[in-house]
This record gives C-alpha cells, structure tokens and sequence, in this order.
C-alpha cells in the first residue's frame, strides 16, 4: 500500500510537470522569421522625432509654468512692498 507521504510526492511531482511542459514547449521553438528590411526603417525613424517632439513640448510647459511662476511671485513681492511701505507712512 502506497503511503500518503509518497503519494503526495507524486503528486506534486506529476502537477510541476505539467505546469512546466508549456515553458519547455516554448523554449524548444525556433526563433520567429526576420521580418523585411524596409519595414522597420520606417516605424522608427517616425517613433523618435514624436519623442523628440514629445519632450520638446515638455520642456516648453515647464519654462511657461516656472516663468508664470516667477512673474506670480515678483508681484507678491511688489503688492507686500506696497503694503509696508504704506503701513511705514502711516
């Protein structure tokens, strides 16, 4: 009679397996067909200039933020020269 011990090491065994045969099937295929030459010149050499683009446009929205940033903060400075120069007259 096969003991509980042994039979659960058979199954857990049996069950890696076949957890395992898909990974095995795929690490056997060949590597896919080249694809043609032509083709992937074209994809790229759009995909960097949007990149390109992309950061461009990026770098412009973090200048426009940090100038109306600045501008925000020299006005807050003048209106709170304002003020104590006003409270001084006083």
């Amino acid at each position: 009679m096969i003991s509980r011990f042994v039979r659960l090491s058979l199954a857990t065994v049996i069950s890696a397996a076949i957890g395992l045969s898909p990974i095995s099937v795929m690490a056997a295929d060949p590597a896919p067909a080249p694809v043609p030459v032509a083709a992937p010149i074209a994809a790229p050499a759009t995909a960097p200039s949007a990149q390109v683009d992309k950061a461009a446009e990026k770098k412009a929205k973090q200048q426009a933020k940090k100038d109306k940033k600045a501008k925000k903060r020299a006005e807050k400075k003048a209106k709170k020269k304002a003020k104590n120069a006003e409270t001084a007259q006083q």
